[in-house]
């Protein structure tokens, strides 16, 4: 998983190589981290969930099947956002394709399609020729798909993308905010069991994340 250095955090992971969680008691610094400025949410008596990912990432590809069927059995009980991270160049392109589909009310039929593309067809989506092709061949106007992809609208979501990306202090992904103040992730989750795998790692991300979303809605009451 790739990694940026960041300080923001170190505070909350400086805890004691002698402590032990389990997931069935998540503990903060170990298993989640607890952001020190608790950030705007717009979920009503739900509880908001944000998953900050990027397409080109191999972990994010992973965790999607997973994510959507634990988003699927929440229901009502949470709102659901997607951010995408641009924190490297090759980013960009597929930055402003999620935006861009969402944009163009596409994006449900097409997010699975687009990891699909990159993962496992090897489809090189790294600049915007590369971005509006994948879209053509997906059987999207190419006309529309490039005025929205180019609009003001498309920067100001891609700006607002980049200030939470910073608000949240991700320097890892996927990363799972709960509640606009808890923050995850199927790696930080496991964070004690190093022997298991990225795929064993997935249902104990879950697990903690189960955890924060009945302490996110017992911090509303």
């Amino acid at each position: 998983m790739r990694m940026i250095s960041n300080l923001m955090f170190a505070a909350a992971l400086c805890f004691s190589v002698t402590a032990v969680a389990s997931p069935a008691a998540p503990a903060n610094g170990v298993e989640y981290l607890t952001l020190p400025q608790v950030q705007n949410t717009d979920a009503g008596k739900a509880v908001e969930v944000t998953e900050f990912f990027s397409y080109n990432c191999p972990h994010c590809n992973l965790f999607d099947p997973a994510l959507a069927a634990w988003v699927k059995k929440q229901g009502d009980n949470i709102v659901f956002k997607r951010v995408h991270l641009a924190l490297h160049h090759t980013d960009a392109a597929v930055q402003r394709l999620f935006y861009t589909l969402e944009a163009m009310g596409n994006l449900e039929q097409m997010h699975a399609k687009v990891f699909a593309a990159i993962h496992d067809q090897r489809v090189r989506l790294s600049n915007d020729e590369q971005v509006f092709d994948w879209a053509e061949k997906a059987g999207i106007d190419r006309a529309k798909f490039i005025a929205t992809y180019r609009s003001f609208g498309m920067q100001s979501k891609v700006s607002r993308a980049n200030r939470l990306t910073s608000d949240y202090r991700i320097n890892q992904w996927p990363m799972i905010a709960v509640g606009g103040r808890y923050m995850t992730s199927p790696t930080q989750a496991s964070s004690t069991m190093p022997q298991l795998s990225e795929a064993e790692q997935h249902p104990v991300g879950l697990q903690v994340m189960d955890f924060l979303l009945a302490k996110a809605k017992s911090d509303k009451k």
